[in-house]
């Protein structure tokens, strides 16, 4: 049995391609694949109508219906993926219009929300696992800021007649806990990768997507379609939309300068300036490899509830592609962000050096840390230090057939415009291992439980070893 990501010290996969599935994820897609998910529009509407009790009016002013069609026809073109994941690529379509609902008609009853000022927000900009998730929880802490919990990003437009219950509860977090708990259950090494509870800090990129017009979709299906689709659109429009999203979570839980982030930011800096042109910009920079096979391995372990099959090959091309694309509009973009109010740092700089930075970020911004607030950032660090819910061993050569070097020479052009340090993979060693003369070292010979090798297990070879692949 796989176990639960408290357990786990480090995760080092040996079934990621031909994954050995739990009892609760076989139960799981023997239950759900019976069942032929739906993708009709007419019905996809009328059930966001009915949820959210209001009208049917979208606000579509600009495309919006082309735009649904246009999403759900990726959807539809994924012949791969399994009907768990189709039922649940619906329910966030369901989600989406019935919160776009809802926003349309609070601001018909409240048009004063277009009127509210969005000031000089921090927006952290970088690629995934380049250290974006840790700074923008770090800039939350300050509680001068308004950040993007996941509860709330996930349905951020209470329904009419919806709110907390009698504890001062609101039901969007017992249903995003819910979600998240479900997610434990069936897979629990995520949280090693990217743990989405409630309360954690998401990107706002899930409100752009009420406008169905950001890349979120690239991470629940393989769509290189909508990806041509969403590259072709004019973001602007669609960035301006974010920020009556925002106008409106300001008008329903107070005014706060905002605390941004999102990957899509390093392709879409043009209107995201134009939108916010008085915000300070953090910019994170890591190895590409690092970003590229952290990626490829979590969608390939998720990929095993998600999909009928693995394909790495596909995983590997798409993505080292996807992340050349992005990492070659920051560079061409960069010097959009004027250099007065925007910082670069280096996936290095973040282990340690966390106050300096902020100093620098917030001198930049003209706003003081206060000591209480210097204490809080330091209450966060010292609470969350890296690898708290486990270390991932990659493994590119096995897993995805390709070296480091391979993938790394593509990239010279952000080797050369920014401060990024190449990560060289380090194989744990066992500290009871020895060679005697004439003899090769003795090897672990245990076969890791359910596809993991697990550090605080004896390897079964070396007595108190703690090493997951010695």
């Amino acid at each position: 049995m796989e176990p639960s990501s408290t357990d786990i010290a480090d995760i080092d996969f040996d079934d990621l391609a031909r994954p050995v599935q739990t009892d609760v994820q076989r139960q799981v897609l023997q239950f759900t694949e019976s069942r032929h998910v739906e993708f009709d529009i007419a019905a996809l509407l009328a059930e966001a109508v009915d949820q959210a009790g209001v009208g049917d009016d979208l606000g579509d002013t600009d495309g919006f219906g082309d735009r649904l069609r246009a999403h759900v026809a990726a959807i539809e073109g994924d012949q791969g993926l399994t009907q768990l994941t189709r039922s649940s690529l619906r329910q966030r379509v369901v989600r989406l219009l019935r919160n776009r609902l809802s926003l349309t008609d609070l601001i018909r009853r409240y048009p004063e929300i277009e009127s509210i000022r969005i000031e000089k927000p921090f927006v952290v900009v970088g690629m995934p696992r380049s250290g974006t998730t840790h700074l923008v929880n770090l800039l939350a802490a300050d509680p001068r800021r308004r950040a993007l919990p996941y509860w709330e990003s996930r349905d951020p437009i209470p329904a009419r007649g919806q709110g907390p219950d009698i504890f001062g509860v609101d039901p969007r977090y017992n249903r995003a806990k819910s979600e998240h708990d479900a997610l434990m259950a069936t897979a629990p090494v995520v949280a090693a990768m990217h743990d989405r509870f409630p309360e954690a800090i998401e990107e706002e990129v899930e409100l752009l997507d009420l406008d169905l017009a950001s890349y979120v979709l690239e991470w629940h299906a393989r769509v290189p379609d909508w990806r041509d689709y969403y590259l072709g659109l004019d973001q602007r429009r669609h960035y301006a939309y974010l920020k009556k999203v925002l106008q409106a979570l300001t008008f329903l839980r107070g005014a706060q300068t905002w605390v941004l982030k999102s990957p899509q930011h390093c392709e879409q800096l043009g209107p995201l300036m134009a939108t916010f042109p008085d915000a300070t910009v953090a910019f994170t920079h890591r190895d590409p490899v690092a970003v590229i096979q952290s990626t490829i391995t979590m969608m390939a372990y998720s990929d095993r509830l998600r999909r009928t099959s693995i394909d790495a090959g596909w995983l590997l091309d798409y993505w080292s592609d996807r992340v050349y694309r992005l990492l070659r509009a920051c560079v061409r973009d960069r010097d959009i962000v004027p250099p007065d109010r925007s910082i670069d740092i280096g996936f290095h700089q973040l282990n340690g050096n966390e106050m300096a930075l902020l100093d620098e970020l917030y001198r930049r911004s003209g706003v003081a840390i206060t000591p209480k607030v210097r204490g809080l950032f330091q209450q966060y660090l010292d609470g969350n230090p890296r690898g708290k819910h486990g270390r991932v061993h990659y493994h590119l050569q096995r897993h995805f057939g390709s070296s480091a070097e391979q993938l790394r020479e593509r990239f010279d052009f952000y080797f050369d415009r920014f401060d990024v340090r190449p990560e060289r993979r380090r194989r744990p060693r066992c500290s009871n291992r020895s060679t005697a003369a004439g003899r090769a070292p003795t090897r672990c010979a245990r076969r890791p439980p359910s596809g993991l090798s697990r550090s605080r297990q004896d390897c079964g070879v070396h007595r108190d070893c703690r090493t997951p692949t010695c």
